[in-house]
């Protein structure tokens, strides 16, 4: 448990920790209304996002997001309120890794969790990253993105019938052929992202934010862009679903295989897309600069 209470590379405050301790980690609640008021969604509240600030959504690292919005409210608090114009541009991801960061800061065991929301787009199940903390008894649930949603965004209830369902649930479903419509599992209605394509990409994407890389929706690495290797992904899939149901030899199976294969684990640089078509960057993990033209 002790390794979920501490920070990986890409949840680390860095100089801006401070923000962080002055965060209340019992008000789980108004930890997830602070993400909101730092981070804009790009599609949903920034849809008209200058060119010189789509970078933006590629912050990737939590010290960056910070470092951004600093930049414009210098030494303000998180909480105190941000016009959303001067909000960093973000996503699920974003909401999810800054609420697992102000945990951590607290050593509160916290993750983000990759998988799609029936909840956001009515008849779709869209992607998304919600974030998950100990609260000592079991894994809550926890979307900063659904408060009003119709049920308590605090505490998700988990099960096949869930409004959010992880990566490995969808794909285990999609393989027993009790998945209907995976047309309906995308990132946007009518998006060519869609499918068995995507649905299986997002059980290596959910491997590595369990293993402590929690990477863009939009990276790149070993096996993430390919449509084979089903084999893996089954085994990966079912080792996700006995971890969750508390089984420590899966849990131990699911680090090893992550530390040791490069199929699955990105290491030290990531190709990096675009949701607004730019040019592929290739990024080193550990720098936090600029990346260059993949080649």
């Amino acid at each position: 448990m002790s390794r979920w209470a501490r920070h990986t590379r890409l949840s680390e405050p860095g100089r801006h920790r401070w923000l962080l301790q002055e965060l209340d980690p019992l008000d789980v609640a108004g930890l997830c209304a602070t993400a909101r008021n730092v981070i804009g969604h790009y599609r949903a509240e920034l849809p008209d996002l200058p060119e010189h600030r789509r970078d933006e959504v590629d912050s990737r690292w939590l010290e960056v997001i910070l470092e951004r919005d600093q930049a414009r409210h210098r030494g303000r608090p998180l909480g105190e309120r941000r016009e959303p114009s001067t909000r960093v541009a973000g996503c699920c991801r974003d909401h999810a890794l800054f609420v697992v960061g102000g945990l951590r800061e607290h050593g509160i065991p916290a993750r983000t969790r990759i998988g799609f929301a029936d909840y956001l787009v009515a008849g779709h199940a869209v992607d998304h990253v919600v974030a998950e903390y100990w609260d000592g008894d079991r894994w809550r649930r926890v979307d900063p993105e659904a408060p009003g949603s119709g049920f308590d965004a605090t505490d998700i209830p988990h099960g096949p019938d869930a409004p959010f369902r992880t990566a490995a649930q969808v794909w285990h479903r999609l393989r027993n052929g009790d998945l209907p419509e995976p047309h309906r599992y995308c990132v946007t209605p009518g998006s060519t992202m869609s499918g068995p394509s995507l649905i299986r990409t997002y059980v290596i994407y959910e491997v590595a934010h369990r293993c402590g890389d929690e990477l863009l929706l939009w990276d790149e690495w070993g096996v993430t862009a390919g449509s084979g290797e089903v084999d893996l992904i089954d085994t990966l899939a079912a080792l996700l679903i006995r971890a969750d149901d508390g089984d420590d030899v899966a849990e131990r199976e699911l680090a090893r295989l992550y530390a040791g294969d490069h199929r699955i684990r990105p290491g030290h640089t990531v190709i990096q897309h675009s949701p607004y078509g730019r040019a592929s960057r290739r990024i080193d993990l550990g720098r936090r600069v600029p990346g260059h033209p993949a080649r």
